[in-house]
């Protein structure tokens, strides 16, 4: 089949073979689109992410294995290795992120754009296998009492391991013995937790909806609960106050200030409302007239007594303008 391959390609008539290749005579590379920055260095590869990073432009989380359009480029050389690095745009946002390689620990490292998301850990901890190195790898092969250590070590190892491990089997047999019980109870509880779940997001949305807020809630707490039961709202003043307030706030603001501060010696009106006005607080003096010389009567004797003992009889407002209006009008 492979001396048919050359027949699936169309030459032109004036092809010449002596300028090589077809594409060499048509001026085009073999990879199309993606050499169109060969000229600079650059070559459009298919890259895979080695591990999980933080999107610098959306914040969003990338997972590992996601493949993107990247532009390779040689930056650098490690001994006899070539170091590449690799520049793509997120797919979320019009960030762009470079990650290149680092030869000398056998990892990627990002130059910007991202940043990792850290989940390494010792394997040591988790009882995985690590590979021997080459200094442990020369020791034993040349001295025969630390083989003999290390091996003691595997064997121990191993025999701590074994009840671990058949506890595992047992477990793996009595839950998956039957895979399709064990499916359906699986499917059941995440179809219980996805209803409590959309459930959740109903009665969030309503809440944001009424309250016009377009943010992110979390979950309720009992604390949250107890916390909410014990608190109550209630104005500081009930309505007849705050009416009562108002009235007096009304009566108190004048028509015109200095006008009735003059006429009223330097008084403010709430001041008056508050309190009875006398003659003598505001200036006011009661001509004598005919009509209030005493009389020879008991009754006209013993009302000027009872005034001298009451002091300066309290006077509205209104009867105040009254008196001084009708004297005027006696004078």
């Amino acid at each position: 089949m492979g001396e048919r391959k050359g027949q699936n390609h169309y030459y032109p008539p004036d092809y010449d073979p002596k300028k090589g290749s077809l594409n060499a005579f048509l001026g085009t590379h073999a990879l199309r689109e993606r050499a169109r920055k060969i000229h600079l260095g650059i070559i459009i590869i298919r890259f895979e992410m080695p591990y999980n990073i933080w999107c610098e432009g959306c914040k969003n989380h990338i997972g590992m294995g996601v493949r993107y359009n990247a532009e390779k480029t040689k930056v650098g050389m490690y001994y006899s290795t070539p170091v590449y690095q690799f520049r793509m745009k997120c797919h979320l946002c019009d960030n762009h992120f470079e990650i290149k390689t680092d030869p000398g620990n056998l990892d990627y490292v990002i130059v910007k754009g991202a940043r990792r998301q850290e989940n390494r850990w010792d394997p040591t901890q988790n009882e995985q296998i690590v590979p021997e190195t080459k200094e442990v790898q020369r020791k034993l092969f040349d001295d025969p009492m630390y083989k003999l250590e290390h091996g003691a070590k595997d064997q121990q190892a191993a025999d701590d391991a074994k009840p671990v491990i058949g506890r595992l089997y047992q477990r793996n047999n009595d839950v998956w013995k039957d895979c399709f019980e064990a499916n359906s109870r699986l499917r059941a509880e995440f179809r219980k937790q996805k209803k409590e779940i959309k459930a959740t997001e109903e009665k969030d949305n309503e809440l944001l909806k009424k309250s016009s807020l377009d943010i992110k809630l979390l979950p309720e707490s009992a604390d949250d609960q107890k916390v909410a039961k014990l608190l109550r709202l209630h104005a500081s003043k009930d309505v007849k106050s705050r009416e009562k307030q108002k009235q007096l706030e009304i009566m108190a603001k004048p028509a015109l200030p200095s006008t009735l501060l003059q006429s009223f010696g330097g008084l403010k009106r709430e001041n008056l409302l508050k309190r009875s006005l006398t003659q003598t607080n505001i200036g006011v003096v009661k001509k004598k007239t005919k009509l209030d010389e005493p009389s020879s009567s008991k009754e006209s004797q013993e009302k000027p007594k009872e005034d001298n003992k009451k002091g300066n009889s309290s006077l509205s407002l209104l009867g105040n303008y009254s008196s001084s209006e009708s004297e005027s009008d006696h004078g």
